[in-house]
């Protein structure tokens, strides 16, 4: 069932996706040489407790940390640990949540550890870009096919591939809602979206084919051909006025 929000729970879902944004942001300036991923998912946590608010992925599931954090062929739910390093040229992708007040904001992105390849700053580009063509079809009256068919079809004309097995979704009062937003299919199909709808919009995209697997931990996904993976994510509102992204962090 698809949850249509009034205009107090959508300003209740600003303040949860602010603070997304806010930690989201703060993940992306501690990606550096050296660091390790345990130490921001520390910084992340500890800031969204700051805030009033708790971390959303901390325990989903049985998840064991608040942020998830993943590195070049991970796609997504890598587990953050002291002992993971990041290196000069890596691209790091943090997705965060938090929760406060009855609401969940969700959003995720890739950043760049110094100098990467050419290769990698076309795929956070085109990652990114998918992200936004997908936001700009998230309007009244069009369908969930619409915001797929736009992310998919700016990501292949670039010449990269959308994951298929894992998607969007619907986010409000629990972190997971309906429908799906899958980052392929065809336009003018599925759910028509209608003022009140809250969605993440997802574009999980990698270098070179759809294909993805799960490592023995439970949780990581890598690249089946072992290639770069990238992600962006916001949590968006449908309104009359066109789509308002509820984890912009300032």
């Amino acid at each position: 069932m698809i949850v249509v929000k009034n205009r107090p729970e959508l300003e209740k879902m600003r303040l949860a996706g602010k603070i997304s944004g806010q930690a989201l942001r703060l993940a992306g300036q501690l990606v550096a040489p050296g660091v390790t991923t345990g130490e921001i998912d520390k910084q992340v946590e500890a800031f969204i407790r700051s805030q009033g608010a708790i971390p959303s992925f901390l325990g989903y599931g049985g998840f064991p940390a608040s942020a998830c954090i993943s590195i070049n062929n991970e796609v997504i739910h890598g587990i953050p640990s002291h002992s993971r390093v990041i290196h000069e040229g890596d691209i790091v992708s943090v997705d965060v949540g938090a929760y406060i007040d009855g609401f969940h904001g969700d959003n995720a992105a890739t950043f760049p550890c110094g100098e990467i390849s050419d290769e990698a700053k076309e795929l956070l580009r085109v990652t990114k870009a998918g992200l936004e063509a997908g936001i700009a079809a998230a309007t009244v009256g069009n369908r969930i096919g619409d915001i797929s068919a736009a992310v998919q079809a700016l990501v292949e004309a670039a010449g990269f591939d959308v994951v298929t097995e894992y998607v969007g979704h619907g986010v409000g009062r629990d972190m997971h809602e309906d429908p799906e937003v899958p980052n392929f299919g065809q336009a003018s199909h599925g759910p028509r979206l209608v003022s009140g709808m809250t969605l993440a919009i997802e574009p999980m995209v990698n270098v070179s084919g759809r294909a993805v697997k799960r490592l023995k931990d439970g949780w990581t996904v890598i690249t089946a051909s072992g290639s770069l993976s990238a992600h962006f994510e916001h949590s968006v509102a449908i309104t009359e006025n066109g789509p308002v992204i509820l984890t912009d962090p300032d």
